[in-house]
């Protein structure tokens, strides 16, 4: 389906005002055909009842000719079919008189995305479908057949998906998008808002997949196989730039532009986020305790270097080992040193 632009129908003001010229027209004439057929003369009477019969024809069809009026404001669009038929596309700001006969078609005038708080109460699932507002989809009653050509956004559910490690972990994202075909839109999907939710979750769920929450050993996201260090945590701009492409590919069918999609929540699901805590709080700990050790290692060194070199005290290699592991209790230590003083000799 191509998109045909209607822009030479920007005469609704210059039919307006013909019409209600006309309307003036059929009163008078109405009037002057009821004062005509009063005459004795039959020209004047036949002339009357013509004239009367016109006038109140139009005054009683004429309205017609209003339905084609059509009124639209900036970045808004009208699909317009005739008998069935697509005949092209409104789209700018102005005053447009088109076929009155037209029917405008928006597969999904009530249907409305929500732009922000559409996560449940219970903070799972994907965009769902329904009236009651527990999606991010809702049906309203909302009138209209013109398709809306401003940015919008879809703040997409918390979804639970498992990552490339079978770690279970939410994620939530917001989607920027417009329709930039209408023709499309109208007519290759059934209704473009709840086509562009269902792809987004399906495209969520494909790219999620492929990375693990944290950067761990062996594993490849980019797909040349090597193992790199791509992660939902560390590379959120490359998934979410990835998440992108995979819906604008998934929509392009439907006249739609994928302007951005970022990641709005990302976190372990409840069921393992007290493990993968205590687990980051264990790995926490190893780092901290390996450079601990690094540097009471380097103390030691340099104090035994400086008592060499100064001459201060002459120690055996029993002595020197006592002292090494003295020291080492004292620096790698959670608990302050209580020192023992030793009055005798040395030896």
């Amino acid at each position: 389906m191509k998109e045909i632009i209607l822009s030479k129908a920007k005469r609704g003001m210059p039919v307006l005002l013909l019409v209600i010229l006309l309307y003036v027209v059929a009163i008078i004439g109405t009037i002057a055909g009821a004062a005509l057929t009063e005459y004795d003369q039959v020209s004047a009477v036949y002339g009357g009842v013509a004239l009367l019969v016109v006038s109140i024809a139009w005054l009683c069809l004429g309205w017609i000719f209003l339905c084609g009026l059509k009124v639209l404001k900036p970045q808004e669009a009208l699909v317009l079919t005739l008998f069935g038929k697509y005949i092209g596309t409104l789209k700018g700001a102005g005053f447009y008189y088109v076929n009155p006969f037209c029917t405008a078609v928006n597969p999904a005038a009530k249907t409305r995305l929500k732009q922000s708080g559409d996560v449940d109460a219970t903070g799972h699932g994907g965009t769902s479908l329904t009236v009651s507002g527990a999606g991010s989809v809702n049906l309203s009653e909302a009138a209209g057949k013109r398709i809306s050509l401003k940015i919008m956004t879809l703040n997409n559910n918390r979804q639970k998906i498992n990552d490339c490690l079978g770690n279970p972990v939410e994620i939530g994202i917001a989607v920027m998008w417009r329709v930039v075909d209408t023709a499309k839109a109208a007519f290759n999907v059934d209704n473009y808002k709840e086509y562009l939710s269902l792809q987004c979750d399906s495209a969520l769920r494909n790219i999620v997949r492929i990375y693990p929450y944290d950067v761990a050993p062996n594993v490849d996201t980019t797909g040349d196989g090597i193992a790199d260090e791509g992660s939902l945590r560390g590379s959120s701009e490359v998934v979410a730039a990835r998440i992108r492409d995979e819906i604008q590919q998934k929509v392009e069918e439907a006249g739609l532009e994928i302007l951005e999609a970022r990641i709005t929540y990302l976190a372990y699901a409840p069921e393992i986020a007290a493990v993968m805590l205590q687990r980051q709080q264990a790995s926490a700990i190893i780092d901290a305790r390996k450079m601990i050790v690094d540097g009471a290692v380097g103390m030691v060194e340099m104090a035994l270097e400086r008592l060499n070199e100064n001459q201060v005290v002459s120690l055996d290699e029993e002595r020197k080992a006592a002292m090494v592991s003295n020291l080492l209790v004292v620096l790698c230590g959670n608990r302050d040193a209580q020192p023992v003083v030793n009055s005798g000799s040395l030896y």
